[in-house]
């Protein structure tokens, strides 16, 4: 499915509102003045509250397991607002909230 690129700068959560942030953008490919993010670049997720039976089990990290098909920066593929992750250690997914919305990829 196409989706528009997620950048630096865009807004990403963990299923349980933790803010997510990518650790390694690439920073030759920029959309809207701002590195792209690649499916390599892991996340690190901070405030997520989530408890499991009153033990806190918080997202901590997060990771891309899609992404674009077509496009590459350095070639690595690129995440796209649809793709799809996982966060540790609990398996829940993060969420684009929001991106910029002028670059689309497949």
């Amino acid at each position: 499915m196409p989706g528009f690129l997620v950048h630096v700068g865009a807004t990403i959560m963990c299923a349980h509102a933790g803010q997510a942030q990518p650790t390694a953008p690439n920073p030759r490919v920029n959309v809207g003045g701002q590195p792209v993010v690649t499916q390599s670049g892991p996340y690190t997720i901070a405030g997520c509250p989530f408890t499991t039976g009153g033990n806190p089990m918080p997202c901590v990290t997060g990771q891309w397991v899609t992404a674009a098909v077509r496009v590459l920066a350095g070639g690595v593929p690129v995440v796209l607002q649809d793709s799809q992750s996982v966060c540790t250690p609990n398996g829940t997914p993060m969420t684009v909230v929001a991106t910029q919305v002028r670059v689309r990829g497949t």
